[in-house]
């Protein structure tokens, strides 16, 4: 008897779970074509809000047939607000869509709003779990919004180009910073190093996107511009780019030095306690890709001597400059903190320090061969 009765509770929940599951409205998402997809976002400074932001968003539109597509397509929407968070809102009520910021991987900040805090952006970003934390930063010249709405001749269907300029998915150049959501929050707080970010500008009829400069975000509200040739030695000397060109002249002698390998290393020389120097070497291995003169083999030395001056002259302005402004692109304070046992005031030494400190700069060039032209 009890055998039948716990049958027949069995059988009655057995029928109850399967009416529950018949009776529910299927999938929880929207269907992809109910959404769309934001592949960029820009922020500016707004025009009429006080202390706002007015935010851009470069939305990809599908198409039927991509073979059918001759140039690329896109949706553009700005609003005005006084957080990002809101002007973000308030665009949701402008389409008949959702708005998919997952597969977005760019981010475009105005110049002008870099000078100041970045808590504002890392905030918003960060915080938002379908923003992903590898999308790539940038300053905008001279607005963000511009910049999206620039569409380059070369762009194909179905395609950002902003995506391949950094990452190395396309063109690759030592003028072409790479910076991650993740990587400027990283930077930008902790101490001793200062976060640098790439500066996209426009041509003038604003039917290219340029990319060879950089910003340089001090912790006390201070940045610095770096031209391309400080960018370009940065990002050798930093981040190992490589296809580093040089132009050296001397007299009438004038080479373009193609190096393929860039190697830096450096000592931070203290002194009770205190840093006192930084010794840094560098070398150099490449070979000679233009000359306006003819060039012997058996002058190789000569060769590399004349290059070995003039790169210590540009890396040395550039790390005084770095020092003048009180800024730290390659991290030399955050070296000295790891490589110290952590006590009270010890970033604060650093920074008393760092104003004061003496570079030795060493530079080893080797030319291996004078291209195919021998």
């Amino acid at each position: 008897m009890k055998y039948r009765r716990s049958s027949v509770k069995d059988i009655l929940l057995t029928f109850l779970l399967i009416g529950t599951v018949i009776l529910q409205s299927g999938c929880a998402f929207k269907d992809i074509d109910k959404r769309f997809f934001v592949s960029a976002i820009g922020v500016d400074p707004a025009e009429n809000i006080e202390n706002g932001y007015k935010v851009t968003l470069k939305i990809a539109l599908p198409y039927g047939a991509i073979k059918e597509s001759t140039q690329p397509s896109y949706a553009y929407l700005s609003q005005e607000g006084e957080t990002i968070g809101e002007s973000i809102s308030m665009l949701e009520t402008h389409v008949d869509k959702v708005l998919e910021l997952g597969h977005m991987k760019v981010i475009v900040i105005n110049e002008e709003l870099l000078s100041g805090s970045l808590r504002p952006f890392m905030d918003f970003f960060t915080r938002r779990g379908d923003v992903q934390l590898i999308a790539y930063v940038a300053a905008a010249r001279p607005s963000a919004e511009k910049v999206l709405k620039t569409e380059t001749k070369t762009e194909a269907p179905t395609s950002v180009s902003l995506f391949n300029y950094f990452g190395d998915t396309g063109t690759e150049s030592p003028f072409i910073i790479t910076t991650y959501l993740f990587q400027l929050r990283r930077d930008y707080y902790m101490e001793g190093i200062s976060p640098v970010l790439p500066v996209i500008t426009t041509n003038g009829d604003h039917e290219e996107l340029i990319v060879n400069k950089s910003l340089v975000i001090g912790d006390e509200n201070e940045s610095a511009s770096l031209d391309d040739i400080e960018t370009k030695y940065y990002n050798s000397l930093f981040k190992d780019a490589n296809g580093f060109s040089y132009k050296t002249e001397q007299g009438k002698m004038r080479l373009l030095l193609n190096f393929d390998r860039i190697k830096m290393k450096y000592k931070i020389i203290t002194k009770n306690g205190v840093p006192e120097a930084i010794d840094m070497k560098v070398t150099m291995a490449g070979e000679i890709g233009e000359s306006r003169q003819r060039l012997s083999l058996s002058k190789l030395d000569k060769y590399d001597k004349m290059a070995e001056e003039e790169i210590k002259k540009k890396i040395l302005h550039l790390l005084k400059d770095m020092q003048e402004k009180k800024l730290d692109p390659f991290g030399f304070g955050l070296r000295y903190r790891a490589t110290r046992l952590q006590k009270d005031g010890l970033y604060e030494t650093w920074k008393e320090a760092y104003p004061e400190l003496e570079f030795r700069v060493s530079v080893d060039v080797k030319l291996m061969s004078m291209g195919t032209n021998q």
